[in-house]
């Protein structure tokens, strides 16, 4: 595409461009917090029923103390109830969801073999405030028969997540990138701080809801934005590494969970750490792609102006020279570009998601990638999500989740344009599967060994999600290439709507949803060796140049290589715009 021409002459990523890049994805950090913000949010605490009356005594095994708060942070559920001994002299066993008041007790024991009045928990909770002082869980008694409620928390926000990611993706083709990147951030903002002041469960769903969109749009429209900002030389690394701004984001949830123990102030903090950003967003520009796209050539030229002096370069570049292929005059370039928009080649052919199963190589390449799609963004979640139930601490665990990214996509980068894209996301889901089942093993007295087990499948897992995006750009012909990775990403949206109840599978065994993920990891990654491998080859155009992807060229196509050599480099510049 023409326009790539401005990276040629104006620097693929220089300081310009540089600027925007850092200050964009500093933004993305948010995403990142509001994502995982939940973590902390509907934390539950240890907690039993309460009783009328006041407390003097408690007993739970052979511990004794004067008050419950004594004795909650070693309560088990499942262990045992307590037994509390009130001023009025009644004595009560107390669990989680039921009471039990005892009839005619003679002693104060632990263990008591007559009649008892079992009654539901309706007088409210006694929350343990060692670790969470208060969470949404202890302002609203979102336990027992209302855990639900807590529990829908998660996958509500996904939900918004994945209504936002098509709702503002297609806003920003029509109105722009720059406005959407100013209005989701600004409404980052204002609802993350409105969040804290909700009152009540239904409008805190409400408001997260509507947060989650918001923060979807702007992590969909900066992929693009920094796409369109950087040249194809450095396009890989910068849009991979869109997604270690998110990892940040994660870091800085567990750090401000473990400072912060008090729900409101936590968010409120989260809400306002990329709150700089608001103040210099509005001084960012349309990126060239679009305004060409709209035939905005005065402000495409007022733009490589700014660009050119920003670098330290002089700009040669005119807007006109952007519509037209290199070779032709300079004058007949609007002409002939109307002209080819008014010429009726040949009746366009309307492409549908069926067209992505149009024989079977491409049904089979279709399942696959979206397969990869989905246990890309389950695995993620999984992972990042499930990290505080893995035992040690939930802090340093969630901190660790987000840190090991980090080097993932350094990895990523390196290895997919040096041995290939397959050769990457393959391994890499089976190093992820096989990281997870090897939990089974592990004894449960070294939580470590667990621990790292599972960070292994996260490093792992963001290698092969960081570079679906791409990969599914060169699997797929031109003309379906925006429906597949569409499609794909709708896939991986179910996925992190998904994720939220396979952690709550933790409630049966600990490492369940890690199990599942590998499960799924490994047989993804071995199908994913089917798939076939496209470093180095042009960006297809036809359904029956995607198809033969991966099979011996033909001694004809060999006679036309020349002339395919030729196209392939036409074709490469289209490959981040795609």
């Amino acid at each position: 595409m023409t326009v790539e021409r401005i990276f040629d002459e104006l620097g693929h990523f220089k300081r310009f461009q540089a600027c925007l890049y850092f200050a964009a994805v500093f933004q993305a950090v948010a995403c990142g917090i509001h994502y995982l913000a939940s973590v902390f949010l509907v934390e539950t605490p240890n907690f039993v029923s309460s009783v009328p009356g006041n407390i003097t005594d408690v007993l739970y095994g052979n511990v004794t103390a004067s008050s419950l708060e004594d004795v909650l942070p070693g309560f088990k559920s499942g262990k045992g109830p307590l037994v509390v001994r009130t001023a009025e002299g009644e004595q009560w066993e107390l669990s989680r969801c039921r009471c039990a008041l005892r009839i005619d007790p003679r002693d104060f024991t632990y263990d008591f073999d007559g009649n008892k009045t079992v009654k539901a928990c309706g007088g409210g909770f006694v929350f343990d405030h060692t670790e969470v002082y208060q969470s949404i869980v202890t302002d609203w008694d979102l336990v027992c028969d209302r855990e639900w409620l807590a529990k829908l928390c998660q996958p509500t926000f996904m939900l918004g997540v994945l209504i936002g990611a098509l709702v503002f993706g297609d806003i920003a083709d029509r109105v722009g990138r720059v406005r959407i990147l100013m209005f989701t951030s600004l409404c980052q903002f204002g609802l993350g701080v409105a969040v804290a002041f909700s009152g009540n469960y239904y409008f805190f769903v409400v408001l997260r809801f509507l947060l989650a969109m918001v923060s979807s749009g702007y992590l969909v429209v900066v992929f693009v934005y920094v796409t369109e900002f950087t040249g194809i030389k450095v396009r890989t690394w910068t849009s991979m590494h869109v997604h270690a701004a998110f990892a940040v984001g994660i870091m800085v949830v567990a750090l401000t969970g473990y400072l912060v123990r008090v729900w409101w102030i936590y968010q409120i903090v989260l809400s306002t750490c990329t709150s700089p950003f608001l103040f210099f967003c509005w001084k960012f520009p349309e990126t060239p792609f679009y305004l060409m796209a709209k035939g905005r050539y005065k402000d495409t030229q007022n733009l490589l102006d700014r660009m050119a002096h920003f670098n330290g370069l002089q700009c040669r570049l005119r807007a006109e020279d952007l519509l037209e292929p290199e070779k032709r005059e300079n004058g007949r370039a609007l002409l002939e570009q109307e002209a080819a928009q008014q010429r009726p080649s040949q009746p366009e052919k309307k492409l549908s998601i069926l067209d992505l199963f149009g024989s079977w190589r491409m049904a089979g390449r279709t399942c696959t990638v979206w397969a990869i799609w989905f246990i890309g963004s389950l695995g993620y979640y999984v992972f990042s999500l499930g990290s505080v139930n893995l035992g040690g601490n939930q802090y340093v665990n969630l901190f660790l989740a987000g840190a090991v990214e980090l080097p993932s996509y350094l990895v990523g980068c390196f290895a997919m344009d040096r041995i290939g894209r397959k050769k990457t996301c393959a391994p890499a889901l089976l190093l992820a599967g096989v990281a997870c089942m090897l939990i089974i093993v592990v004894p449960a007295d070294i939580e470590a060994l667990a621990i790292a087990l599972c960070m292994t499948g996260k490093f792992a897992i963001a290698i092969a999600f960081g570079l679906i995006y791409l990969y599914t750009c060169e699997l797929y012909p031109t003309i379906i290439r925006s429906l597949a990775v569409g499609s794909g990403s709708m896939m991986c949206r179910v996925g992190s709507v998904v994720a939220p109840f396979c952690v709550y599978l933790a409630d049966v065994w600990v490492y369940l949803p890690q199990l599942i993920v590998g499960i799924l990891a490994f047989i993804i990654g071995v199908l994913t060796m089917l798939l076939p491998e496209t470093l180095g080859q042009p960006l297809t155009t036809t359904l029956e140049e995607a198809e033969s992807l991966g099979r011996a060229p033909s001694k004809k196509k060999s006679a036309l290589g020349s002339r395919e050599d030729e196209d392939g480099l036409e074709l490469n510049q289209h490959q981040t715009k795609a």
